[in-house]
């Protein structure tokens, strides 16, 4: 997989596609095409060429819906299932930036909180806001939001 920061998002799971089809690993294909088809459905929906950012917001509902199947398998006792989830979970992660750490986060917010001069729960919008593309795909944003909150209340 060639990760060079000139390239989209998209053209990279484009390039992934036609390498794993060389390759003939069906399981990476598959989720790579479902990958492919959700982002063409979005496009096509809406009439437009996504950029990375709204690519990287649906790797991570995809992920997020991966996560969510594979509890509901789990406390079904359904373990094979829940681990094909957790494998196309993986294999999507690929393409997310890397995550920050927790004392990049603290930073970020800290910044945004003098940015915005927010001092209540009420401005909390402004400072989700400012931080949103700085953090997207990077961080959970419901535990930034708790960080937020923590500082606000």
């Amino acid at each position: 997989m060639v990760n060079t920061s000139s390239d989209s998002v998209k053209s990279r799971i484009q390039a992934d596609v036609i390498a794993a089809m060389k390759a003939k690993e069906s399981t990476r294909l598959g989720t790579l095409r479902m990958l492919q088809a959700a982002i063409k459905q979005k496009e096509v929906d809406e009439r437009i060429q996504l950029d990375d950012a709204a690519v990287l917001a649906i790797l991570q509902k995809m992920i997020k819906q991966r996560h969510e199947a594979a509890t509901q398998f789990t406390q079904g006792h359904r373990p094979e299932l829940a681990d094909k989830e957790l494998a196309e979970i993986t294999l999507l992660q690929v393409y997310l930036p890397q995550p920050l750490s927790e004392a990049e986060i603290d930073a970020l917010i800290q910044n945004a909180l003098a940015q915005t001069g927010a001092s209540t729960l009420a401005e909390m919008g402004k400072v989700m806001a400012l931080l949103k593309d700085k953090l997207q795909g990077r961080a959970d944003m419901g535990q930034v939001s708790a960080k937020i909150r923590a500082k606000l209340a």
